[in-house]
């Protein structure tokens, strides 16, 4: 594997620049040809227990949880697409060894289906031989125990919005590698040492506005989630 060395994780894809779907296989296929670091999807379980990559809980009205995939089938993204199932999302990824897939695993209805689910994805990432090329996060600590339950050497980050942050300590105490945080949380307190320092690293999400990524860039941040990569790639190559 030669995975690019860059700070860019283009968020659902590379989808904004070319009016592509978020989280479809175009917007996978151009964050790979823009050479980021990893590109980041969402994955939901359907009815018939077939893991989806879509962001929100309904597809365009069609709940997907109480929905078959071949219900869910009867629309298109707007480029003509079908929504992702993960196995397909993934023939696609792994077909190159540069860009890293960041699989977030969506929080469910209760604790149960989200770890149904996150087994779900464990397995088909498995099914797929696509581990290497996976890094997973959740909102869900609980689903990320699993992961790690499953495979101890797995690399697991934990999202949070402001007031739901926790120390580096933890999650480095857990096994957790990153903290994946939204930016504005990195505003106070010393997150950037304390992390280094433990031999872990920090993503901050979404940010899309120059002087928000600058300043992360100045303060040394190991990766950035953005709708902007092509202005994030271009900051970080005047580094």
């Amino acid at each position: 594997m030669n995975w690019n060395n860059n700070k860019v994780i283009a968020h659902r894809g590379a989808f904004k620049k070319n009016n592509l779907p978020e989280n479809s296989i175009a917007s996978l296929k151009e964050a790979i040809r823009l050479k980021c670091y990893g590109s980041e999807f969402d994955v939901h379980l359907t009815k018939d227990n077939l893991i989806v990559v879509n962001h929100d809980e309904d597809f365009q009205g069609i709940p997907i949880a109480s929905s078959t995939y071949a219900e869910l089938r009867q629309k298109t993204l707007h480029n003509g697409e079908y929504l992702p199932t993960l196995e397909t999302y993934l023939g696609e990824g792994i077909k190159q060894d540069h860009t890293k897939l960041i699989l977030e695993i969506k929080v469910a209805a209760n604790l149960l289906d989200t770890l149904t689910l996150t087994d779900a994805v464990f397995a088909m990432v498995q099914k797929m031989n696509a581990g290497a090329w996976i890094e997973y996060i959740s909102f869900s600590y609980e689903a990320l125990l699993r992961i790690l339950q499953h495979d101890p050497a797995a690399k697991t980050a934990f999202l949070a919005e402001i007031n739901d942050e926790l120390p580096v300590e933890t999650l480095k105490r857990d096994h957790i590698r990153q903290a994946d945080y939204d930016f504005n949380i990195y505003q106070t307190g010393d997150w950037f040492n304390r992390a280094h320092s433990l031999g872990m690293t920090i993503n901050a999400w979404t940010v899309n506005d120059k002087k928000d990524m600058l300043t992360l860039l100045e303060n040394k941040i190991d990766f950035i989630t953005t709708n902007e990569p092509e202005l994030l790639l271009s900051l970080t190559s005047q580094c």
